[in-house]
């Protein structure tokens, strides 16, 4: 379903499954403009009107949140190129800038889980970013190439579908194979301040694994931990 602009496009789906006016069959919601496009805890989104891929996807409540994070940075990564990596917990990066984003929520109708809901933000058309985002880059300055919006959704829906039909552990080890920074040690910083770690995993729950350079393993939560790029 594709409308011309409205605040958040994960925002209105939950609105109208909880007041009972989501079409029946339909699994996605594609927004040509977002007047409040929200990233995580609070982040916001920036996006030139008509520009990006900006959509929410319906996703089967059965797995678990974090898991379907993973399945559709995955997605992602198949459908633009194999050579992009995922940037814990769920960016999608171009080397050192960042090219879309995924926000995973529930919606809770009554007191139940009926959906989980992908948000996704694929920077596309795009050429001039002027919010106070650090480090933007979208499809066509790295390619040159104008991009098809139509197409594009459908290719990613169809891409999501793919991916949550295989198996699970198929899933995590791309996920983990397309870890950006993998390799080697890099900056990172916590509470207590920065320190250099290298990447060991990423649990099931979410939680990111990492060892400093005196040989202490920690795992950290999202926000308790950051890149420093």
């Amino acid at each position: 379903m594709y409308i011309s602009s409205t605040n958040s496009t994960n925002s209105l789906v939950k609105e109208m499954l909880a007041r009972g006016e989501w079409p029946q069959g339909e699994h996605f919601l594609y927004a040509g403009y977002q007047t409040a496009g929200r990233g995580q805890t609070g982040n916001s989104w920036e996006s030139e009107e008509g520009k990006n891929l900006l959509c929410s996807i319906l996703l089967p409540p059965d797995k678990n949140l974090y898991f379907l994070n993973i399945a559709v940075s995955v997605a992602l990564i198949r459908l633009i190129d194999e050579q992009l990596t995922i940037k814990w917990p769920n960016d999608i990066y171009w080397k050192d800038k960042k090219l879309a984003g995924i926000l995973l929520e529930n919606a809770i109708i009554g007191n139940e889980v009926k959906y989980a809901i992908a948000g996704i933000g694929l920077n596309v058309n795009q050429t001039k970013f002027v919010s106070n985002a650090p480090n933007p880059v979208s499809l066509k300055q790295i390619t040159g190439k104008e991009y098809d919006m139509d197409q594009l959704m459908k290719d990613l829906f169809e891409a999501v579908n793919i991916v949550l039909n295989e198996p699970e552990d198929v899933i995590w080890s791309e996920y983990k194979a397309h870890l950006y920074r993998r390799e080697g040690y890099w900056p990172f910083e916590n509470q207590s301040g920065a320190f250099e770690a290298h990447i060991e995993d990423v649990l099931p729950t979410g939680e990111i694994v990492l060892s400093d350079k005196n040989g202490q393993v920690h795992q950290y939560g999202f926000k308790q931990i950051k890149y420093i790029l």
